[in-house]
């Protein structure tokens, strides 16, 4: 996976890799251990199993399930969270400014519309095996009004190897975020939501896993007790299984122009301000040495580092600055004007910020899950 999006691709031994996938294997179809809650992916509101209860058939397992994993709950574990959260570790995920004139088009600029989208936009602050890091996320309308969506890899992740699978820690949800200002305030993860597929994720293997790389945070209240909703105002649909290939407006707050050296340190590739880019989106293939599942869509962008999670938007009403989200990004494809994949830096090849595309099938369950938490 492209190094932009924290997603790296590492060899490690293959005694190694099968000893780690194993060990979580068994935890994940055989008996519940620890913080990890099964929640069986069924329409409708999702009930817990009890703590150490048999899990489902194995195959019912990888299809049909979400895992659900407290992550801040007490009160003192959210100021934990907030306490770490300092201005100056904040300002250490921020690039610095190159002071460069701008530059804007279609495939990335600053968004300068409608103040309700950004409100429902923010970044997303967390530690990666010991890495502070950022991505996107999204506020969408759910029952609890306190669920954002973001990509899987920024709640769960392997290590730089691929293995020593780990919930993130530390994930802090600020809204509207722009130049270190935090306008609606911050609200801490209650709980991460994601396939139990995606736990199995061992970065090597991309067709099998890419898919699943999407997932819903559940957020506590703020200090006052308001829900994430009711403070900004307002949240973004979400959608499944709606046609791939639309006009969409991608969101996120990239710390890098990625295949662009000319943008590199304008302030909405830094990290500090929200960027966006909207076009045509285009499936991505993927190659031969690195197939692709089915359902990778995105428009040219070239928002890099920092901008996975945010969302991919379809019927974006430019008033309201509301539209559907209709998937989430994670990783930069190079594709020519026929749609083939080609490698990165060749000029007749143009970036495009992608993702999976949102489903009844793996979606649809975990925002179930999120929604009624």
């Amino acid at each position: 996976m492209p190094p932009t999006h924290g997603r790296t691709s590492t060899s490690t031994s293959t005694s190694t890799r099968a000893r780690t996938r194993a060990a979580l294997t068994a935890a994940l179809t055989g008996a519940l251990t620890g913080a990890l809650t099964v929640v069986a992916a069924a329409a409708g509101p999702a009930s817990a199993a009890p703590a150490g209860a048999a899990a489902p058939d194995t195959a019912t397992a990888a299809a049909s399930r979400v895992i659900v994993h407290p992550e801040a709950v007490t009160a003192a574990q959210q100021q934990a969270v907030l306490d770490y959260w300092t201005p100056a570790r904040i300002a250490a995920l921020t690039t610095p400014s190159s002071g460069a004139a701008p530059r804007s088009g279609p495939d990335g600029a600053p968004w300068t519309g409608a103040d309700t989208l950004s409100r429902t936009v923010g970044r997303l602050f967390f530690t990666n095996h010991g890495e502070d890091e950022s991505c996107t996320a999204t506020v969408v309308n759910s029952a609890n009004r306190s669920t954002v969506v973001t990509a899987a890899h920024c709640v769960n992740s392997p290590d730089l190897l691929g293995d020593n699978n780990e919930w993130l820690a530390n994930e802090m949800f600020v809204p509207g975020y722009h130049d270190g200002l935090a306008p609606y305030g911050a609200f801490v993860a209650r709980a991460g939501v994601a396939d139990a597929t995606w736990l199995l994720n061992d970065e090597q293997n991309a067709l099998a896993y890419d898919a699943y790389d999407q997932a819903f945070l559940v957020l506590n209240t703020d200090a006052a007790g308001r829900r994430v909703q009711d403070v900004v105002g307002a949240a973004q649909r979400i959608g499944f299984d709606r046609p791939g290939g639309a006009v969409v407006h991608e969101f996120g707050y990239p710390r890098e122009a990625s295949g662009d050296p000319a943008r590199a340190g304008l302030p909405e590739y830094t990290g500090a301000r929200l960027a966006h880019c909207t076009g045509p989106a285009r499936e991505n293939p993927g190659t031969t040495e690195h197939p692709e599942p089915r359902g990778q869509w995105g428009a040219p962008c070239v928002m890099g580092g920092g901008s996975s999670g945010g969302p991919r938007i379809a019927d974006l009403d430019p008033s309201s600055g509301i539209g559907t989200v209709v998937g989430d990004d994670t990783q930069g494809a190079f594709l020519d004007a026929s749609g083939r994949a080609c490698p990165r830096g060749d000029t007749a090849c143009t970036r495009h910020l992608v993702g999976p595309q949102f489903t009844s099938a793996i979606t649809k369950p975990l925002y179930r899950a999120a929604e009624h938490a």
